[in-house]
């Protein structure tokens, strides 16, 4: 397994000041975004970060640099390491340097406010923070609220493009699964379905009676008039055969 680069971004200023490669080449070769790598030329991205040669610590040869000087589509690869360096994972937040620490609310304001579904543990990652100071900064109570300005955190060297990408994309995937979830939970009938399903039941309920057999209806007597003469003669009638 391959030694991951040494102080990539050091790297990244040393090959921009002192190569003709060009951003993208420099870009995969660091594992930095090329627009970062932009910034680094123009001045605005690790303007106090001191260029580190990678020719000196053994891990790219002057050669490497010239080949692909020549072929702006040739990706640079590391030297094969001298001493191996046990990979060392991260746990907890990020280190932020102390000349960056203050601008890290400016980066918890433009994270949610342009990427709202960010969870605080991810905009931990990036800039190196607590959770008290993003419900702070989201709550617009934290102390310094009324001067805070909303600043990309990569433009301001608390993170890199493509971590911020990374972040991005694991918390998108995230809430469309959980929007999946809730819409084959929650599936609303229409108007015409529910109207057929109502009728559906009536009709059920009206074939079966309270002990579950069958019920079936009779059809309503028709209203008949009825003659009070005739009823009256009918009752006589009846009373004269009685008497015989």
């Amino acid at each position: 397994m391959s030694q991951p680069l040494l102080m990539p971004k050091a790297t990244a200023v040393w090959l921009v000041d002192n190569t003709a490669l060009s951003f993208e080449q420099i870009a995969a070769f660091c594992t930095l975004h090329p627009l970062e790598v932009q910034g680094i030329a123009d001045g605005d991205v690790a303007s106090g970060i001191m260029g580190v040669n990678p020719v000196q610590n053994g891990q790219l040869s002057r050669e490497e640099i010239e080949k692909a000087e020549k072929d702006p589509n040739y990706r640079l690869k590391l030297s094969d390491p001298k001493v191996r360096v046990a990979a060392v994972k991260r746990k907890g937040p990020r280190y932020t340097p102390i000349s960056r620490r203050n601008e890290r609310p400016n980066a918890i304001k433009w994270l949610v406010r342009n990427h709202p579904e960010l969870k605080d543990a991810q905009i931990m990652r990036l800039v190196g923070t607590t959770k008290s100071t993003i419900d702070s900064v989201r709550d617009n109570n934290h102390w310094n609220a009324a001067n805070l300005t909303a600043m990309d955190p990569v433009t301001l060297g608390l993170c890199s493009q493509i971590e911020l990408d990374l972040e991005v994309k694991r918390a998108s995937k995230d809430a469309a699964v959980q929007q999946t979830d809730v819409a084959e939970g929650t599936t609303l009938l229409t108007a015409e379905e529910a109207l057929a399903r109502a009728a559906a039941r009536t009709s059920h309920d009206l074939s079966f009676d309270d002990e579950g057999g069958e019920h079936h209806h009779r059809p309503a007597p028709n209203n008949e008039e009825f003659d009070a003469d005739s009823v009256f003669s009918k009752l006589k009638s009846l009373k004269s055969d009685a008497d015989e």
